[in-house]
């Protein structure tokens, strides 16, 4: 089906402008004002907002191994339906991607069942277990990257050795940062919350102090290394000084961390995540590294469980929470529409700034594949978790009223989620 799409505020060149886009053979093969077809079908997007098709470096789909709390065939319909043409699903799967054999269940599934572009990594090591190195050049052609994300990394010898593999395989490790001696049982951020409500606090030198030995080990090898789901002020400073130094590092933090301190919690599941929602001086720590480039990336770390394992509190329920279908509407309502940065800069966090360091993800341009989105900015909504095509509904948003409600995505092309009855 060859579609015209008119009269839309486009992201084209860099910017945003009232354009018209036709999508052609899954392609994007014109862009421009009062664009016509014979053979397309005519849709008008006047005050509508198309973005190319947002792009998740960090997302948990759960299969093989825990079909229960999501599969590839859930977890990507919810992506779509937050806007997403492409994520990077995490390995900690059973099995968990650390050889190619192991990899191939998942590729498997990807085929047969996804909708939109699913990138995996591979493992760092055997089992996550810090022990031995993965199957990593078995499986160079079909991952991402490497992470062992969940768990980090806790021996320096094991990651200069991965680093040096990675290096010499041109791959980039995506790194799980958390030193598990500093941890202590904690659970929830060690600040005022946990203080005045007796809960068991997770410093923030589990998180920064690996980043800090990485910097180290990335001078010594020259890989390329992103940092996962940042939360702290120190991570900021110290990513911060090692890119003005040229060290090869990025870095992401997720639409909680940015809009959310531990004041503001609640001794529900759906608060608890891992690394946890800190202090408000991180917090604005981490507003400075999206608004001067440190942080190149939001990543939402969506991380479904079920309602069984998210019905026990903070201290007993299990780490991570849900966010691909919120996750635009997050930061524009609170980011954008406050003024703290522009519509420009959100797409290049959940764009272009993705597509530069990982090679995935599309452009509105011509020649290149129809992956784009379609949002009404100006639609208002509540947030009801019953609603997420996502198996999880553990959302620190619950009950939120947020602008920006997607309405079409294509993938390829295709529709892969669709509000507008096309």
């Amino acid at each position: 089906m060859e579609m015209l799409l008119k009269n839309a505020n486009v992201y084209y060149g860099g910017q945003f402008s009232e354009q018209d886009v036709i999508v052609s053979d899954g392609k994007i093969s014109a862009v421009g004002r009062d664009l016509f077809s014979p053979s397309a079908i005519s849709f008008d997007f006047k005050g509508f907002t198309i973005f190319p098709g947002f792009v998740d470096v960090h997302v948990h789909l759960r299969e093989p191994g825990f079909f229960y709390k999501e599969t590839i065939k859930s977890g990507t319909l919810a992506s779509a339906a937050g806007g997403y043409t492409d994520v990077c699903s995490m390995p900690n799967l059973n099995p968990c991607p650390d050889t190619f054999e192991h990899l191939k269940e998942q590729l498997d599934i990807i085929e047969n069942d996804a909708v939109i572009h699913v990138h995996p990594f591979g493992t760092i090591t055997k089992g996550q277990k810090g022990e031995e190195l993965s199957d990593m050049k078995e499986m160079k052609d079909f991952v991402i990257g490497y992470s062992d994300d969940g768990r980090g990394v806790q021996s320096e010898e094991m990651m200069l050795s991965a680093m040096e593999k990675a290096k010499s395989l041109n791959k980039i490790i995506s790194a799980h940062c958390e030193d598990n001696n500093l941890l202590y049982g904690g659970y929830i951020h060690d600040g005022e919350y946990a203080k005045l409500n007796g809960h068991k606090g997770i410093c923030s030198e589990s998180e920064w102090g690996p980043i800090k030995r990485d910097i180290e080990l990335i001078k010594k090898t020259g890989c390329k290394y992103h940092v996962c789901h940042i939360s702290t002020k120190e991570s900021v400073a110290l990513i911060r000084e090692a890119k003005a130094q040229g060290v090869d590092i990025t870095c992401e933090t997720g639409p909680h961390y940015l809009t959310m301190n531990d004041m503001m919690l609640k001794d529900e599941g759906r608060f608890k995540m891992n690394p946890p929602i800190r202090s408000e001086e991180d917090r604005l720590a981490l507003i400075e590294g999206i608004k001067d480039g440190t942080i190149d990336v939001i990543a939402t770390d969506h991380a479904p469980h079920s309602a069984e394992e998210k019905s026990k509190g903070l201290e007993k329920s299990l780490m991570g929470v849900v966010g691909i279908e919120t996750a635009f509407a997050v930061c524009y309502t609170k980011l954008v529409k406050t003024g703290i940065i522009t519509l420009e800069k959100l797409t290049e966090l959940l764009n272009v700034n993705a597509k530069k360091r990982f090679g995935i993800g599309g452009e509105i341009k011509v020649g290149e594949n129809a992956n784009l989105t379609v949002f009404d900015l100006n639609e208002e909504y509540t947030v009801e978790s019953k609603n997420f095509k996502s198996l999880g509904k553990a959302t620190p948003f619950e009950g939120e009223k947020l602008y920006g409600k997607c309405k079409l995505t294509l993938c390829d092309g295709k529709i892969v989620y669709n509000e507008l009855k096309i």
